[in-house]
């Protein structure tokens, strides 16, 4: 049987239109995505931030090979604000100093600053909230329509295609290849078969009659509200440096808050949580006086993690031509540009670069 594609991505958020976009060129590829857009369930929920001292060491290695991308985009990238300078500033009450110190400690950029230089960045500071502050002056926003809109483009551009609306169904191997059954009754074929399903990786894998890694999805919740008398565009992102909430600007006159909820849920359309949306504000209220008398919008979002919160990029032992690409936890779109690289050079059996060092600490196979 000679497969129609040679390469049948499913899930077409970041992780999954970045791979297809990479492999195109070269190989014969479909894009399935269950849903009516790309991206709908968490890349088009993203606080598009680029953190180089966020996540577990496997993603700030390729957190750190991306930067380049997005700062040095291709010409064709489409649009002029990829990597829009924003600094975090980091504040630390009293039982969050040593969460201060270890983010100082990474050698990372993060330096330690005076309050007076904290209130300069964010006059909404509430004196006596926080015992200690650090900046990190190397972050940025990220266009992340923009970027996912660019992956898109290019598999098009190479002649791939994107199949929306076709949620995968029994997916079986035989005769070599995998047989890949969609809600609309199409029948694929492929030689390769890429799971970056994300939330639903574990039940892409069980529908191939392979064993789950143990994706845990988790539900972030985030709301926009009014900044008060404040002009915010220019701020920082304000970040407890424990990671229990951060406000960040949204033009001049809103702010983005967040509880950095992790609440384990399942793979479904998530919905923001009334309560997790009045912790976020709470939390920041303690630090900022921005007084907060309505929420003009808020959402929700699933950030997967597997059970040792690293990255799951590899092929799986007990089927051939498998591929997962899953467990991208927040960090997805910061990191999309080395981590395609990455796992198309590792389905083209190409040498992986600098992120080689990275194979065994990713291995999804570390699970079985």
């Amino acid at each position: 049987m000679r497969a129609e594609w040679d390469v049948i991505v499913i899930g077409a958020g970041i992780a999954g239109a970045s791979i297809a976009a990479q492999l195109a060129p070269t190989h014969r590829v479909a894009l399935v995505e269950a849903e009516e857009q790309a991206g709908y369930h968490t890349t088009g929920r993203s606080a598009a931030i680029w953190i180089r001292n966020y996540g577990p060491p496997d993603v700030r290695v390729l957190t750190g090979l991306s930067r380049d991308f997005f700062k040095n985009p291709p010409a064709d990238i489409g649009t002029d604000r990829l990597a829009v300078d924003r600094r975090i500033l980091y504040l630390a009450p009293p039982a969050e100093e040593p969460e201060l110190d270890r983010l100082i400690g990474l050698d990372l950029g993060v330096r330690e600053i005076s309050l007076a230089e904290a209130k300069a960045l964010c006059p909404a500071l509430i004196e006596g909230f926080a015992h200690r502050a650090g900046l990190e002056p190397d972050a940025f926003d990220m266009d992340v329509a923009g970027l996912h809109q660019f992956y898109l483009r290019r598999l098009r551009q190479a002649g791939g295609q994107i199949l929306l609306r076709h949620r995968a169904g029994r997916i079986e191997r035989r005769e070599g290849v995998w047989r890949v059954e969609t809600s609309t009754g199409a029948m694929l074929t492929g030689g390769i078969v890429v799971n970056a399903a994300g939330a639903w990786g574990d039940e892409v894998a069980k529908l191939a009659g392979l064993a789950p890694l143990g994706l845990v999805p988790c539900r972030r919740t985030a709301a926009i509200i009014p900044a008060g008398p404040y002009e915010v565009g220019s701020w920082p992102v304000v970040q407890s440096a424990a990671h229990l909430w951060y406000a960040r600007p949204e033009g001049g006159t809103r702010l983005m808050v967040t509880p950095c909820d992790e609440t384990p849920d399942v793979p479904h359309d998530v919905q923001p949580d009334e309560l997790d949306i009045a912790v976020g504000i709470a939390r920041m209220q303690q630090a900022l006086a921005i007084p907060v008398r309505r929420v003009e919008h808020s959402w929700a979002g699933l950030r997967t993690f597997t059970p040792d919160r690293s990255l799951a990029f590899g092929y799986d032992r007990d089927a051939e031509e498998f591929f997962w690409a899953v467990g991208q936890g927040g960090y997805g779109i910061q990191t999309v540009p080395a981590a395609s690289a990455l796992i198309a050079a590792l389905i083209k059996g190409e040498d992986p670069g600098p992120a080689a060092s990275l194979l065994p600490a990713i291995d999804p196979m570390r699970f079985r």
